[in-house]
């Protein structure tokens, strides 16, 4: 079953478009490869000016399910940019580009590695703004011995962790509320 692009790009990215995070992930499904092109071309267009970005990093023709990525680009680039965090993707393989304000290359293999390795690139939690901490405890602990589960497994103090997924949660809430009653995303998005 086919669900509206925008309402899925809300669910699982407000905390984005609020600019409490720096990237988000959501699964669409979709007949229309066109269609969504075309949508992810015109909210590149119109989300450009709140320093946003929207790419597909995975499409299956089969299935008919693409994971669309969105980040601001600037904390990405900081983000990706930390040399725990470069020293933590390269231990993971990742061909680390010269210039660490680059994320391009990244995100190219991140994208071939989601579409062509057997096991799912748990690493992704540092794209989407994951404590490294909580990415490393994971890949570590696979995917137990956590301290707390909400918008991922948290596995430092539980206590920061809920009030942080806490926060997340209330931003969707609120912002499918107003996106229910009417306002369009493009105000909804905060320029960051």
């Amino acid at each position: 079953m086919e669900r509206n692009f925008e309402t899925v790009m809300i669910e699982q990215c407000a905390p984005v478009l609020a600019g409490l995070k720096p990237a988000g992930l959501f699964r669409y499904e979709t007949r229309d490869c066109a269609d969504l092109a075309r949508r992810v071309r015109s909210w590149n267009e119109q989300l450009d000016e709140k320093g946003l970005c929207v790419r597909v990093l995975k499409g299956c023709m089969r299935t008919h399910q693409y994971l669309v990525y969105v980040y601001r680009e600037s904390r990405l680039r900081v983000l990706l940019a930390q040399p725990q965090v470069r020293d933590f993707l390269r231990g993971e393989g990742y061909d680390l580009p010269q210039q660490p304000d680059d994320d391009a290359p990244l995100l190219r293999q991140l994208s071939r590695r989601l579409c062509c390795e057997a096991d799912f690139p748990h690493e992704i939690g540092v794209f989407l703004g994951y404590p490294l901490p909580d990415v490393v405890g994971f890949i570590e602990n696979e995917g137990r011995n956590f301290t707390c589960c909400g918008c991922w497994k948290a596995y430092g103090d539980p206590a920061a962790a809920r009030q942080h997924f806490a926060q997340l949660n209330k931003c969707t809430a609120v912002y499918l509320r107003l996106f229910h009653s009417g306002t369009p995303i493009q105000r909804l998005a905060v320029a960051a």
